[in-house]
């Protein structure tokens, strides 16, 4: 047979993106369904272990086990290894053990990890990398140090992996916590309402963490000086401002008005940036009101910014859609943010990711509603937080049969790869063409 005759098959940088994300999931199940794992030290069963595995490397927190009580040290440390893979990506954490061991990156690779980091352009890709691990492990230390000045009075040594957990859990926006009691499982960080340091530290680290690493980097090298700054991180940093800051007044005045003034200001805070996308609380999601609820959920739904170890359509896609529209007000032909004009094609991009991430969050919830017998609003709240890859829950996430934790995984999974990276490594673009359909002419409104 001849060599033309030969197919080869090669992997998109896509496909292996999501490829490096299933087998890490595989893996990271396998090992918590060990004995070892637990701290009765018997197997766990497969479906819960392969939830936590999949809600562990996507950064998200939905659990069907309380993680303090149910897995044993062991078994956390598994699953905050996967946050930190998930988190960072498989493809740069493949990169970085690369490096480290004095590989070299091939030019297929850096186009993976171009696409893993949301980055603009190849150039400089092994840098940003470089940039990333320092950048992440550094936060992280001086995050868990300051931790450690709250839960090691408390908890004495075992504090000191409280905090590394948590800083670590914080960070990569997981919202895995192990603060639960055999009392008072899923408790999260509702005994720490009034703790300014604890309240402090993980709202700068779930905001370092969410606003991406290429923003991060363009401050660092740009320092203060805004009118410098590229116009993404311009967006990112004004987008992020509008969304803590409205959702706080209205957490402030409206919901959390029976708590002292200093505890309100901090539970107001901590409840506008944990859903985007760390799933902390500090009080009970199912305290809040159903304004409060809905609130909570646009805000999953918006979730960090490109190129974070959040998910969500980002603040970005947010941002664009409002410009979009305020353009369609004016009559304008083109759609622009500050003096900057936006190409078609960004566009439209966002609006085909809107529109996906918005029927999956529906879709999921509806399902839910029709499998469990459930009120649609819990469901959809529960769906939200898992293609937000956010983690907050109004409590049955443990109880779900089979299907429902099914439809959870997959959202889960759809957020933290992304919903366009899953589409582009199944379609091909090979039938695009230069020529052109007849115009039609459509009413709108």
């Amino acid at each position: 047979m001849g060599t033309t005759d030969k197919k080869k098959f090669h992997l998109n940088p896509f496909q292996v993106i999501i490829i490096s994300f299933v087998a890490l999931i595989l893996v990271g199940a396998v090992l918590l369904v060990l004995p070892i794992s637990c701290k009765n030290r018997v197997a766990t069963p497969f479906n819960k272990c392969l939830f936590t595995s999949v809600s562990a490397v996507c950064v998200t927190g939905l659990v069907m086990v309380d993680t303090a009580t149910h897995w044993s040290v062991f078994g956390q440390a598994v699953i905050l290894l996967l946050i930190q893979i998930g988190g960072l990506g498989v493809i740069t954490s493949f990169a970085a053990l690369m490096l480290l061991f004095g590989g070299k990156i091939s030019l297929f690779q850096k186009t993976a990890m171009q696409e893993a980091t949301s980055a603009q352009k190849m150039g400089g890709i092994v840098r940003l990398t470089i940039f990333i691990l320092i950048t992440t492990f550094a936060t992280e230390a001086v995050g868990a140090c300051a931790l450690m000045g709250v839960f090691v009075p408390q908890y004495g040594g075992r504090g000191v992996w409280m905090a590394i957990f948590h800083s670590v859990s914080a960070f990569c926006n997981a919202g895995f916590d192990i603060m639960g009691t055999d009392v008072a499982p899923f408790a999260s960080m509702t005994g720490y309402a009034g703790n300014p340091l604890l309240n402090i530290t993980l709202m700068t680290l779930i905001f370092v963490g969410g606003i991406g690493f290429l923003t991060i980097y363009d401050i660092g090298k740009n320092k203060c000086r805004f009118s410098r700054y590229s116009l993404q991180t311009k967006i990112v940093l004004i987008s992020s401002a509008v969304l803590t800051l409205a959702p706080t007044l209205y957490f402030f005045f409206a919901e959390f008005t029976a708590m002292p003034v200093g505890e309100r200001v901090l539970a107001s805070l901590f409840a506008s940036v944990a859903p985007r996308t760390a799933g902390f609380n500090t009080v009970d999601s199912n305290a809040l009101s159903s304004v409060g609820k809905a609130l909570t959920v646009v805000l999953m739904l918006v979730g960090g910014s490109p190129g974070s170890t959040a998910g969500g359509i980002k603040t970005t896609t947010f941002a664009l859609l409002f410009a979009c529209a305020f353009s369609v007000f004016r009559k304008r032909k083109d759609t622009r943010m500050l003096h900057r004009r936006i190409s078609d094609d960004t566009v439209k991009t966002a609006s085909a990711l809107f529109l996906l991430y918005l029927f999956l969050f529906l879709t999921g919830g509806a399902i839910i509603s029709l499998v469990e017998d459930l009120p649609l609003g819990s469901c959809l709240f529960e769906t939200a937080s898992a293609i937000g890859t956010v983690g907050l829950t109004c409590g049955i996430t443990p109880s779900l049969g089979i299907a429902s934790q099914i439809v959870l995984m997959l959202l889960m999974f759809v957020g933290r790869v992304g919903g366009l990276t899953l589409l582009y490594s199944v379609l091909s673009n090979k039938n695009n063409n230069l020529s052109k359909l007849p115009q039609g002419n459509l009413a709108i409104g």
